[in-house]
């Protein structure tokens, strides 16, 4: 192998039209491990792909070059893969992070056993507080008590993935089938504590600490506001997050629980509130990109993941009421989400998701909080009108 390797375990959206991209631009010959045989085959006989970065009405386009396919299939290819690699990256989904734990074992015990001394760092771009600790976990479960004072020497990375990539249609692959549109922002915030060794040069990589207040600031601001646009939009008629994000009244919604979350972490972690808003101001205007043509029913799907405890929205209600931030709009979103459907998911009942979802005690403020509000929602109550006695329990009233 010539040069600095990385593999990238994922060649989907965020593994190709975002990390990919980065190491490719730094400098990296990227392998990526799928198990799609078409994405391999695709990859191994064009040795590039374009990343299409949509800006409003106008886009630029990058080619990503020195690519190949590793057949993810091929346990003892991808661990040699690994125990050559200068740089390891994941990028394949919460639900599939454990499929990744014996290659990865098999790897760090091929590279320490063989020669390769040199610490080996894994970039974690899953969607999963603790993803680095779970993932260790994984692997060391797998290990003999020798071979786990290897991961001594591996760096779990935590990252906060920002840049939006939506599912690839037709239209945006505009005949290339490895085409991914993506959003500018090409910013990777991760864990600077986690590193084993030196900090790798990679283009936008920025080392940040204490992580927790950044991972948190990805799940309960961007993610809980993208997931509260998806489930207000759906109770509008709306197909796509741009559609709901022209809308003034969730608009409105969806500003203020991002705020609830924003004064609850200002709190928790003493980060000035001014630097939250404008980050806010940021998120809303790149939500409204019609370009992306995000829709409602991914960004609002996987109901049982989004609502689970310490996921975005919960997470977010929890983390207010912990530090005496009033969570009136969160729970608003939460309420507009009891109504939520797509196809091809399990049509959960309102009872389920507060019972079995959100673990919500039938008898609590918050419980009651909640119907009321579902119950506003469902009952032709109009969104400003809910907003507005919002507005009024903010400032003393009662909901």
């Amino acid at each position: 192998m010539a040069g600095k390797q990385a593999v990238m375990y994922g060649g989907g959206n965020i593994g190709r039209g975002f990390i990919g991209q980065l190491l490719y631009q730094s400098g990296y010959e990227v392998g990526f491990v799928d198990v799609n045989r078409t994405l391999l085959a695709q990859l191994g006989a064009a040795g590039q792909y374009p990343v299409r970065i949509l800006h409003g009405e106008t886009y630029e386009e990058i080619v990503v070059r020195n690519v190949h396919g590793i057949d993810g299939s091929n346990a003892a290819e991808v661990a040699h893969a690994i125990a050559q690699a200068d740089i390891c990256a994941t990028a394949v989904g919460v639900n599939a992070l454990k499929f990744t734990a014996k290659p990865f074992r098999d790897g760090i015990v091929e590279r320490f056993t063989k020669g390769n001394k040199k610490p080996l760092n894994i970039i974690i771009c899953e969607n999963l507080i603790g993803a680095d600790s779970y993932l260790r976990g994984l692997i060391a479960d797998l290990m003999s008590e020798e071979e786990r004072a290897f991961l001594d020497q591996v760096g779990f990375v935590e990252a906060s993935i920002g840049r939006m990539v939506p599912v690839q249609t037709p239209d945006m692959q505009d005949g290339d089938p490895l085409r991914v549109c993506v959003e500018a922002y090409d910013w990777l915030p991760v864990d600077k504590a986690a590193f084993v060794g030196e900090i790798p040069n990679i283009r936008n990589l920025v080392p940040c600490a204490p992580f927790s207040f950044y991972i948190k600031r990805k799940l309960f601001i961007h993610n809980m506001g993208h997931a509260a646009m998806a489930y207000l939009g759906q109770l509008a008629g709306c197909t796509f997050i741009w559609e709901a994000a022209e809308r003034p009244e969730i608009v409105l919604c969806v500003q203020r629980a991002m705020l609830e979350a924003a004064r609850a972490l200002s709190k928790r972690y003493g980060v000035a509130l001014e630097e939250l808003l404008r980050h806010i101001d940021d998120l809303l205007f790149r939500f409204a990109n019609r370009q992306l043509g995000d829709t409602i029913a991914r960004v609002g799907g996987d109901i049982r993941r989004k609502l689970s405890p310490g996921d975005r929205l919960a997470g977010a209600f929890r983390m207010c009421e912990e530090q005496g931030v009033d969570n009136g709009y969160i729970a608003l979103a939460i309420a507009a989400s009891l109504s939520f459907t797509r196809e091809g998911e399990e049509k959960l009942s309102p009872q389920v998701i507060l019972w079995d979802v959100l673990k919500l005690d039938a008898a609590g403020e918050s419980y009651e909080r909640i119907v009321a509000l579902h119950t506003w929602l469902t009952s032709g109550c109009s969104l400003m009108d809910i907003a507005a006695k919002l507005l009024a329990a903010c400032a003393g009233g009662v909901v």
